[in-house]
């Protein structure tokens, strides 16, 4: 497991990105916390103003953070309203070169409609109605050409988290149920995660990496026995 990283956040202010920050300062590790307007009285927080749409401020921000001391990890955690697909592709591919160049191992938390539908494996969450009405369509799509970035980009060091079909702020349990591929339901019958514990499962997959490219995440509800 590794101890006392450096992890950059982009999309530090987010929902996501916020959290994430707070459970990697929790477990000892430094953050580079980069958003267009980052603030921190955290001696273990850096803050970095940095516009995620200006590629060039992306690629110098994070290449000049590798260039004054060791970056181990990029996380990933940017999004629009309304969704710009575009943004999010050219976003991704520009933290995915800068990583390779660096040896900087990149985390996405990208979207549920790239994962495959729970009892039809054949059905992409993004084309489930059950999970994505008409309306999140462009929202799923988006995660998808995420994706597909990250799978074109083969000098990259990256993992791409996926999670529930719903997250919102919640309680920290630190307990998850973790998956591949595949939309995973809680045992309660939802497919649901605070974005607390997915903060907890971003920073896990960073100290203890696994094999796969395709994560996600569910919460789960059982306590642990004595």
């Amino acid at each position: 497991m590794k101890t006392g990283m450096t992890i950059a956040v982009l999309g530090a202010t987010g929902m996501v990105g916020s959290r994430v920050i707070t459970e990697a300062v929790a477990r000892g590790h430094r953050v580079l916390a980069l958003s267009r307007k980052p603030a921190s009285e955290d001696p273990n927080v850096t803050p970095i103003a940095v516009d995620a749409n200006d590629a060039y401020a992306v690629r110098e921000a994070l290449a000049g953070s590798v260039s004054s001391g060791a970056v181990d990890a990029v996380v990933l955690t940017v999004r629009t309203v309304p969704v710009d697909q575009e943004f999010l592709v050219g976003a991704t591919r520009t933290v995915l070169d800068v990583a390779a160049r660096v040896g900087m191992r990149v985390l996405v938390v990208g979207g549920a409609g790239a994962l495959r539908s729970p009892g039809d494996h054949d059905l992409l969450v993004a084309d489930n109605r059950a999970y994505v009405p008409a309306e999140l369509k462009a929202v799923a799509a988006a995660g998808i050409a995420q994706l597909r970035t990250c799978q074109a980009h083969a000098d990259a060091d990256w993992v791409y988290l996926s999670p529930p079909a719903l997250l919102e702020p919640g309680e920290r349990t630190g307990r998850y149920r973790r998956g591949t591929d595949t939309l995973l339901i809680g045992a309660d019958g939802r497919s649901w995660i605070s974005a607390e514990d997915l903060a907890v499962a971003v920073v896990d997959e960073l100290e203890t990496r696994g094999s796969e490219r395709l994560i996600t995440v569910v919460h789960r509800d059982e306590r642990p026995s004595a």
